[in-house]
């Protein structure tokens, strides 16, 4: 019976108690924008953005992720290299919060427990809903339609992170998010009184990039397992 216990503990151990560790902290950063108005450029931060982010590394491979964004989305028509933009002329801004979870894989072990310092890549990739005012353009000006609503997305991404702070982690990471909308730019209007306002390519839903930092503080230990 002793040696199932301790069998059972050393499990738990390898498979759950290396998950104790949590990271908290901030993402600072740009946005930018790709849809129907503005640049198509693909990373290219314009917007300061700036939000917060949880962490919670279950392996030393991969950890779930929890994160909240706020941001001013921006497109302006006479930065973009199609000259049929520059010749409309349009521009838009719509701030948007985004809430955002999924999980992180890193290429190489990242083990927070050993005290010893350790640097890898990863990637990311989850889901996403970002509230946003609904807009359309009057006349090339946008205009309010005094609703908001919520885009669902698919955040994907790639970053670099190290441990070389001490109790804090440092990472850069550029994340892309597929909206499930068309409409953040004010292309598609929400309501149907409004539809003869849409301009644009309809077969194609808004992009938003979100490139800069994190700095994380991580607390929690790993569980001592004592069998006398």
């Amino acid at each position: 019976m002793k040696h199932l216990i301790v069998l059972t503990l050393s499990i738990l151990s390898i498979g759950y108690g290396q998950a104790q560790i949590n990271e908290l902290g901030v993402f600072l950063g740009g946005s930018n924008f790709v849809g129907d108005v503005g640049a198509t450029n693909f990373i290219s931060p314009s917007q300061f953005a700036i939000g917060g982010i949880y962490k919670w590394n279950r392996s030393k491979r991969h950890s779930y992720r929890l994160s909240a964004i706020f941001t001013e989305l921006q497109g302006i028509d006479n930065k973009s290299e199609d000259p049929r933009r520059i010749q409309r002329g349009y521009e838009f801004s719509n701030g948007i919060i985004e809430i955002a979870a999924g999980i992180e894989f890193t290429f190489i072990d990242f083990d927070l427990h050993s005290g010893a310092r350790s640097s890898t890549p990863y990637l990311f990739g989850g889901i996403s809903a970002a509230h946003h005012d609904d807009t359309y353009f009057v006349n090339g000006v946008q205009t309010q339609e005094n609703t908001s609503s919520w885009t669902m997305g698919i955040p994907m991404g790639l970053g670099f992170k190290s441990n070389f702070l001490g109790d804090l982690v440092f990472a850069i990471e550029i994340g892309a998010r597929y909206t499930f909308s068309d409409g953040l730019d004010g292309s598609l209007p929400k309501k149907q009184n409004l539809q003869q306002y849409r301009f644009g390519n309809i077969n194609n839903n808004d992009w938003y990039v979100f490139s800069g930092i994190t700095l994380t503080y991580t607390f929690g230990e790993n569980p001592c397992y004592c069998v006398n």
